[in-house]
């Protein structure tokens, strides 16, 4: 048993695609606790703003499983099948991202107009720019190294932790400005910001897309 954790630990530190399997697998059972926590949060209180980020995260949840589901086959069959599974589930979980991005406007609208609940003080606020700010240059340095790889999928695994990254960059916006007692003039600022972040979160999705068809 230990030998067996060792080689995999020697796996993970070797092989990119095995270790972005893991952190999918990870972030897969992170964020269905996140979905069942805010969809029970919005079912009981009625809030909007939860179930809105609660059907941002099952989207999340779905394409990661499928992508995660695909990969498990894909290793079972010869790599002409398992090329024809990977497109299929690329394009598939392509258009289910667009679809994403059209019900993030939504909780993104909420925070603009600072209507989402925010529940915490200065220092864990504090704590979450930090832990942020880390998310933000981990996925952007993961995002880079994935470019190099022939994976269509695993691509796609990395830009979905670097979407979350980007929509945790405009939760701890509406935290800060919330925390500071932002009022109306704060209104244009965050309008514009979560325009230019929504923007991003596109763009860099159908590029993506595009460029994963290309190499199809």
């Amino acid at each position: 048993m230990k030998e067996r954790i060792k080689s995999q630990v020697r796996r993970w530190r070797r092989d990119y695609t095995f270790k972005t399997i893991i952190a999918a697998v990870l972030s897969f059972c992170i964020t269905v606790m996140f979905a069942l926590y805010n969809g029970y949060i919005g079912i009981i209180s009625g809030s909007v703003w939860h179930g809105s980020i609660c059907v941002y995260y099952l989207f999340l949840v779905f394409i990661r499983g499928l992508i995660l589901l695909s990969e498990r086959r894909c290793s079972a069959l010869d790599e002409p099948a398992a090329g024809k599974l990977r497109r299929r589930t690329f394009i598939y979980t392509g258009v289910v991202l667009m679809l994403m991005h059209a019900a993030l406007c939504v909780p993104i609208s909420l925070m603009v107009l600072d209507r989402a609940p925010v529940n915490v003080g200065l220092i864990p606020s504090i704590a979450m720019a930090a832990y942020t700010t880390y998310k933000v240059i981990a996925a952007e340095i993961n995002m880079r190294k994935a470019r190099r790889n022939r994976n269509v999928l695993v691509r796609e695994l990395r830009l979905l932790t670097f979407i979350e990254a980007l929509v945790s960059v405009l939760t701890l916006q509406n935290t800060l400005i919330a925390v500071n007692g932002g009022g109306e003039d704060m209104l244009a600022l965050t309008s514009v910001t979560s325009a230019g972040i929504l923007v991003l979160i596109i763009v860099s999705s159908i590029v993506s897309f595009c460029r994963g068809l290309k190499e199809m």
